[in-house]
């Protein structure tokens, strides 16, 4: 085996920075052609659209020195969110970053992009120490990235590497692309059914509180189709001696689809079943940050301030799909009433109304309905166990330890 160079990432990349906000507040975010990315935009390995902000031509110009060009790696350098690495899809083109979010950019001649983001993630633990080494908040300093220290294959084992790693995170995206076009077609046949009435057009209809329905059918509150049962205070549930703990379902982990090596852990045997999330819940977070989900991240434990919605003789896909149709208005309610959190009470649940169809209606829409849960469910599932093996290759074939022809001639 070669031997691997030591290299300062100042010393092979071209391009190292972090941006700015643009001034003026939200009046800065006007809606214009170019991202502005932020530290919530940048997850491990993924890129998120949730929250992803606009700048006009005016902002952008004068952020010019931080543009993001293809295939550039973020890095996020301050927060809770420090040390969270992925590469720019190119759909996100063009767009700058903000001060929270560092491009570090490879030469071409010297290092693959792809390298330097499996590296940083390999060496993810040892950036959060550097970080954490501030005297008020979690901070990567410039100074901090580009005295970094990365050991280089030439590039034709950084490329084989690069290719095997980023295979399984192929895989990874696609699932998700499929999934995002499931759920799309959910929410399509949901509103075709149960808001538009679009199948009984020509059917008979009847007055309700909710206006005109098909006859046959009927006006109940969202609390009457499932329980919606509150986490516990898991910081009073810590994991025995020698017990192996479950993480902690929070906002945070509900927001990222799954657990991490960051999560807090408390005890199955003292929380008890009724509190244990497995994958296929419905979790819904009613304090803070406003969500509801399909939970595919793991067994874990329910923290306080998110329900698991359990449903009463109905479908899953009924009862969320429904949570779902409800938490726009739910997100007013919370920021109407925020002082310091914002959240609703259990009484805006029996409010909150749903129309549910007859026997006959419901077990027809629920063939169409349950089989792409299910898809969504086992796409998730697929996705977890293919970032675990790429998680267990990663930290070998970084350092040298697993070699890539050992992984070809046990694949023969």
């Amino acid at each position: 085996m070669e031997e691997w160079k030591k290299y300062k990432l100042g010393e092979i990349c071209t391009k190292i920075g972090s941006g700015a906000t643009p001034k003026g507040g939200k009046e800065a975010y006007l809606g214009g052609a170019t991202s502005l990315i932020r530290s919530q935009n940048v997850l491990d390995f993924a890129f998120s659209w949730e929250g992803l902000a606009y700048i006009n031509d005016e902002q952008a110009t004068k952020l010019n020195g931080v543009e993001v060009k293809k295939n550039d790696v973020l890095l996020n350098i301050t927060g809770d969110s420090v040390a969270r690495v992925c590469i720019v899809p190119d759909s996100a083109l063009p767009a700058r970053v903000n001060q929270h979010v560092s491009i570090v950019r490879g030469n071409k001649s010297k290092v693959l992009n792809e390298y330097i983001l499996y590296f940083l993630q390999f060496k993810k633990q040892h950036l959060l120490s550097l970080a954490q080494g501030g005297a008020t908040r979690n901070a990567l300093t410039k100074g901090m990235i580009e005295d970094f220290t990365i050991p280089l294959p030439q590039l034709e084992e950084q490329n084989r590497i690069v290719s095997i790693l980023s295979s399984l995170d192929s895989k990874i995206e696609n699932n998700r692309r499929i999934n995002t076009n499931l759920e799309q077609q959910a929410q399509a046949l949901f509103k075709s059914w149960f808001v538009d009435f679009e199948p009984f057009k020509d059917g008979v209809f009847v007055e309700s509180e909710l206006g005109r329905i098909p006859k046959g059918w009927r006006v109940e509150s969202l609390s009457s189709i499932a329980d919606y049962i509150n986490g516990l205070a898991m910081q009073k549930y810590r994991p025995k001696d020698s017990e192996e703990g479950l993480p902690v379902l929070k906002i945070k982990e509900l927001g990222q689809g799954s657990t991490d090596c960051n999560s807090e852990l408390c005890s199955p045997s003292l929380i008890g079943e009724k509190f244990i999330i497995n994958d296929g819940d419905i979790i819904f977070s009613w304090s803070g940050t406003l969500m509801v989900k399909v939970w595919c991240g793991g067994k874990c434990g329910l923290n306080q301030h998110l329900f698991v919605v359990v449903p009463k003789d109905y479908p899953k896909w009924f009862v969320f799909l429904w949570t779902k149709f409800h938490l726009d208005n739910f997100i007013r309610i919370a920021k109407d009433k925020a002082v310091t959190m914002g959240h609703i009470k259990r009484g805006e649940l029996d409010k909150a109304k749903v129309v549910i169809p007859n026997e006959e209606h419901l077990k027809k829409i629920d063939g169409l309905m349950t089989p792409i849960l299910i898809q969504i469910i086992n796409n998730e599932q697929e996705s977890r166990r293919l970032s675990t093996l790429r998680d267990t290759l990663l930290p070998r074939l970084m350092s040298g330890e697993l070699h890539v022809k050992d992984i070809e001639r046990s694949a023969i």
